[in-house]
């Protein structure tokens, strides 16, 4: 009994999933064959239309959405990584034992934050405080490109900071664990053959978890994705397709945010068609992800020993 309910559990995820598939897909089919699958996925155009009988009036292109979702997701986590592994490092490496849990904690808290919250400090605080550094950048940076053009306040680098701070702690606590299971006796080893201490974490600790630290930023990077109410409040309206990073976009998430409640039963096709290709998004992420993890944790020949 114990065995068919623990099985029952574990396939009422697939059930729940599958079920999630075909409801959305099908709410979203008419757009899908009015646009064509290339023609949603790859199209530009966004124009809404407001039958209420089930037709499809309006030209519906994702592309401008998915390229939005796609930059802010990266930046983000160009930022956290780098700062999550350096948090893991010092509290599992370098930190005195008295400041080591009161430090995890107040890096654990970050993810009890709602996220209208970060989305609030974000639009009130930070767009103020970072815009000079903006401007700073982008005029003596203008040769570089995507730089040089106009400098909004709500941005895709304001909007990449705030999903970076939501998801440092997750991708912290995940690097922190798995750097704590690397053997001690690997660390004594290395110190025996003369390593200094930056050459045990680079070379014992970090390259032995390199399969944790890909599988802990993937989670942040699905945090990152589907991301709504912060991301609304800080990246501006307007979507563009071209990488501006001082200029205003909009992600998938925030545009099903921002316009389920008015939209007209035509629009709200659309809406879910654009659900849809989140989820196909965050699906090919997660395939990516777990082929890098099962490529860095199967390690043969000499480097396995």
């Amino acid at each position: 009994m114990f065995r068919a309910f623990v099985a029952g559990c574990g396939l009422l995820v697939l059930v729940i999933l599958a079920w999630m598939i075909i409801a959305t897909t099908r709410d979203a089919l008419p757009v899908f064959e009015k646009e064509g699958i290339v023609g949603f996925f790859l199209g530009t155009e966004w124009a809404p239309g407001n039958a209420r009988d089930g037709t499809i009036t309006g030209e519906y292109g994702a592309l401008e959405f998915l390229a939005g979702t796609i930059y802010v997701s990266i930046m983000a986590m160009i930022i956290a990584v780098p700062m999550a592994i350096g948090i893991a490092l010092y509290l599992t490496e370098l930190a005195p034992r008295r400041l080591r849990k009161p430090l995890t904690y107040m890096v654990d808290l970050l993810a009890a934050v709602p996220s209208v919250v970060y989305g609030l400090v974000g639009a009130k605080i930070l767009a103020g405080v970072m815009l000079p550094l903006w401007n700073a950048i982008n005029d003596n940076l203008a040769f570089l490109p995507f730089l040089g053009g106009t400098v909004r306040v709500n941005n895709l680098s304001l909007g990449a900071l705030v999903l970076a701070i939501m998801v440092l702690p997750i991708i912290s606590a995940v690097t922190r664990e798995v750097f704590a299971q690397v053997p001690i006796d690997e660390r004594h080893a290395a110190f025996g053959l003369g390593a200094t201490r930056w050459e045990v974490m680079r070379h014992v600790v970090i390259h032995r978890s390199r399969a944790g630290i890909v599988g802990g930023s993937m989670l942040g990077l699905g945090r990152a994705l589907g991301e709504t109410i912060a991301v609304l409040l800080v990246l501006g309206a307007n979507s563009r397709l071209l990488f501006e990073p001082f200029n205003t976009s909009q992600t998938v998430a925030a545009q099903i945010a921002a316009a389920f409640k008015e939209a007209s039963p035509e629009y709200i096709r659309a809406l879910v068609a654009l659900g849809v290709a989140l989820f196909v998004l965050t699906l090919i992420v997660n395939v990516l992800s777990r082929l890098v993890v099962n490529r860095f944790g199967n390690i043969t020949g000499d480097a396995s020993i």
